[in-house]
């Protein structure tokens, strides 16, 4: 049955707890290979009592032990990580979170539509004779509509405005009663000099565009960075199972060895004590394989993280095997190249750019606001009157003539332009002594040199960290070269020893010893080629852009 991380993590740890009491009290080796033995069985026997109640409560730990077997390639789980990957979900709604507040901050520039509707009722007493009477009861109506919008471009902005009114009165000087007054007025307002160029929300405006351009760049790293660290977690799954297969290979000779010490003890050809010996050795292998299997349920859950959707992914509960393996490719070898391409590619640095950018709006900004607000005014309206107009004979006197009308003589008025109002006029205002925006000028002028000076510092930087990533490359392969050839010669000395062994020039322990060395050749070959891929993997990252997880350097992990 196949032991969950957390079995052989607790495996693990009983064996190593073990290990201390071992050096400190030195027991006889058959001793202590049977007390290990009795630990790994007790371990075992554990994990088998516990599956069963995990698997009758239907947890998902026993799902996951339980689950199936899925086999994978590299372009499936690069697949299944862009698809599935919660981190990219996550970065993918910013630009769309930005997309809203540009959308909000354009909405300044849509017209607003305004609408005042009322009645006014009013009486006065009479206070003079050109009051109109003893008590003079005035009735108005207003219904006033009006439009304002600013416009995108020079930081202007216009108002029109459809007043009408009408009005109703017992005053004997009344000329119209009722009466009705319609104005229209175009009213245009444009900054000279301060805010021409850019205002306020134009900066806004502005600055925003360039966060949606940096939510995208955060996007494409968060990908690329993804992308690295599926690619290393995929390896790692490979090689890891590759320790495994190396870690029974390596308990399989052991185990040969104790079948045929113990031929030879039968036949009286070898001391019980060597039997023993390897039985020991045994054990230790058994532990190295728990281990190495613990290890393989880790990098298993650590690629899982990166392709699932969740815990109820159905790949959460199946056993990941890998099916592409490991190649040895060419190093990169042009490293000005590689460099060139981080310097216009990387999304660290693209976003750097994209500040600096921002700090020269916020510039043009504050230096626009130390210039004189110098405004242009200009309006022009047009009046209409009618109602029904009453003549009278002399100031005040009897009712003569009463002319028929009403608003639509106010508009036929409003629409001939025969009252017309027009205003032109220019205001100036400068505070004197100095103001609050050329402090905020020069604080920006500041913080635009900072901005450049980081952006400096920052391609140094990626191309120090290039060059740094391929001398790696270079540096893991030549690991792995080594790591091949002390591999063959552990399996040559192995040869060598099992042969003297056989006609008896050799004793037990360089057996035992020559099989540790290979296992530990074998072991050292695994984790130089896993450092070298992963390294080829972030070379490439590097490219696009910072971070990601670690790899192999010149000494191993």
């Amino acid at each position: 049955m196949k032991l969950n991380s957390l079995s052989l993590a607790l495996t693990g740890a009983a064996l190593l707890l073990g290990a201390p009491l071992t050096f400190a009290q030195q027991p006889p080796a058959a001793a202590e290979a049977a007390r290990q033995d009795a630990l790994v069985r007790e371990a075992l026997a554990r994990y088998d009592s516990g599956l069963e109640a995990l698997q009758a409560q239907g947890s998902p730990a026993a799902q996951l032990a339980i689950g199936g077997v899925r086999e994978l390639r590299m372009a499936e789980v690069v697949e299944l990580a862009l698809e599935k990957n919660l981190d990219i979900a996550v970065e993918r709604l910013s630009p769309q979170a930005v997309d809203y507040q540009i959308a909000g901050i354009r909405n300044a520039y849509r017209p607003v539509a305004s609408s005042t509707v009322g009645q006014r009722d009013q009486v006065n007493p009479a206070t003079n004779q050109l009051n109109g009477g003893n008590s003079v009861n005035n009735q108005t109506t207003t219904y006033n509509f009006g439009v304002t919008q600013a416009v995108p471009y020079f930081g202007g902005n216009f108002q029109l405005t459809w007043n009408n009114t009408r009005s109703a009165t017992n005053s004997t000087f009344s000329t119209y009663n009722p009466g009705f007054n319609s104005q229209l007025t175009a009213l245009y307002q444009q900054p000279l000099l301060r805010g021409l160029l850019i205002d306020n929300n134009r900066q806004q405006l502005a600055i925003t565009q360039i966060n949606r351009a940096i939510a995208d760049e955060t996007l494409r790293a968060t990908i690329a960075s993804t992308l690295a660290n599926v690619r290393n977690a995929y390896w790692d799954l490979v090689f890891t199972r590759s320790g495994v297969d190396v870690a029974r290979r390596s308990l399989a000779l052991a185990e040969k060895l104790i079948e045929d010490n113990q031929a030879r003890v039968e036949v009286g050809t070898m001391a019980p004590i060597d039997v023993v010996q390897a039985e020991a050795e045994a054990a230790n292998r058994r532990q190295a394989l728990a281990v190495a299997e613990a290890a393989l349920q880790t990098a298993e859950l650590s690629l899982k993280r990166f392709i699932v959707s969740g815990t109820d992914d159905p790949l959460w509960r199946q056993e990941l095997r890998p099916i592409d393996l490991p190649s040895i490719e060419p190093p990169p070898r042009d490293i000005e190249g590689a460099v060139r391409r981080a310097l216009g590619d990387r999304t660290d640095l693209a976003t750097a750019r994209k500040n600096l950018d921002s700090s020269d709006i916020t510039l043009r900004f504050f230096r626009s606001q130390t210039l004189p607000a110098l405004d242009l005014n200009a309006s022009y309206g047009a009046t209409g009157q009618g109602g029904v107009r009453t003549e009278r004979s002399g100031l005040g006197g009897t009712i003569s003539n009463v002319i028929p009308g009403g608003y639509s003589d106010a508009l036929r008025l409003l629409t001939q332009r025969d009252f017309p109002t027009w205003n032109l006029s220019v205001t100036l205002s400068y505070p004197i002594g100095g103001s609050n925006a050329d402090a905020q000028y020069a604080r920006a002028r500041v913080q635009r040199n900072q901005s450049t000076a980081r952006l400096r510092a920052l391609e140094l930087q990626v191309a120090t960290e290039v060059t740094n990533t391929a001398l790696t490359v270079q540096s893991n392969l030549r690991r792995v070269e080594a790591a091949q050839a002390a591999r063959a010669l552990a399996e040559r000395r192995l040869e060598a020893e099992q042969s003297k062994f056989e006609v008896g020039l050799q004793t037990n322990f360089f057996v035992v010893q020559a099989q540790r060395d290979l296992a530990d050749a074998q072991n050292a070959e695994l984790r130089a080629l896993a450092d070298y891929r992963k390294s080829l993997v972030n070379f490439e990252r590097v490219q696009e852009a910072p971070g990601g997880g670690g790899f192999g350097g010149g000494g191993g992990q």
